[in-house]
């Protein structure tokens, strides 16, 4: 019981540190962008180049089908939680996701993934580009034979540039420190998309990641995707990719619900 409560302390620990978040940003002045379109880290592997508005709450939830050497595997709800508590910095929280394989026979658990915990610090904008530092820690709050075992930090600097009114590139730098086994297995990773603005609500991307660890080989990935904007704080979207090299899952198909909630008072805006 008592292995069981400190496997979920970092939750607890959360809460308490947002909680007190809240009562800190509530006490400051907050920029006045609260009315800016909602952007998201989904459906891309690169995640955002910039921040929520300070005292916005964000919640970017989906739902993936992976195959990979005849084996299906779903995984959700890939919630994602972010609260921006000045006007460059953002809490990040990433639910545990729950992974199911129908094919229990393979080996494959069930179960629940590790626990995220970061921040994120824009950085920009440089020279026309929008630049941010996230670093974050997963902890071992997961199923056994899922979760790494271990305290695995990464950081991730994600960049976007406008091209054009209706053009944007972006891409992102990680590395990564997960355990497997007994030891760590430095990766990095590097991505880069094109995005393009097809209607004021309606966007379309093609995106290239890969990931290069210290043991195994390379993971080479295709993905292209869409997002439609219901309102200017709600995101549907829809992702494909593939893989381009045997480490990689043969492909993966996902859809996703995004919203984003003002939940203190900007300056000079009211609540919504």
């Amino acid at each position: 019981m008592i292995l069981s409560m400190l496997r979920f302390a970092p939750a607890l620990l959360l809460s308490t540190l947002v909680a007190t978040l809240a009562v800190q940003t509530e006490a400051q002045t907050c920029g006045s962008n609260a009315q800016s379109t909602i952007a998201t880290d989904r459906p891309q592997i690169t995640s955002s180049s910039i921040v929520i508005p300070c005292g916005s709450l964000q919640f970017e939830n989906g739902f993936a089908a992976t195959a990979n050497g005849g084996q299906q595997t779903y995984d959700f709800p890939e919630t994602s939680v972010r609260f921006g508590i000045t006007n460059r910095t953002e809490l990040r929280f990433q639910v545990p996701n729950y992974l199911h394989n129908d094919d229990t026979a393979s080996g494959f658990v069930n179960g629940f993934s590790d626990l995220i915990l970061g921040i994120k610090q824009q950085l920009g904008p440089w020279h026309k580009f929008d630049i941010s530092l996230i670093p974050f820690v997963s902890f071992p709050t997961g199923a056994n034979l899922i979760s790494s075992g271990g305290y695995d930090p990464t950081v991730q600097l994600p960049w976007s540039r406008g091209l054009s009114e209706k053009w944007t590139i972006a891409g992102m730098f990680s590395l990564m420190w997960p355990t497997e086994g007994t030891e760590r297995n430095l990766t990095g990773q590097s991505s880069v998309f094109f995005d393009r603005q097809l209607t004021q609500a309606w966007d379309a991307f093609v995106e290239y990641s890969g990931a290069f660890p210290q043991r195994g080989g390379p993971q080479h990935t295709i993905d292209f995707g869409t997002a439609y904007k219901l309102s200017p704080h709600q995101q549907l979207d829809f992702h494909w990719n593939f893989g381009l090299s045997a480490a990689t899952p043969d492909h993966s198909i996902g859809f996703g619900y995004s919203v984003r909630f003002q939940v203190i008072r900007a300056s000079g805006v009211p609540p919504r």
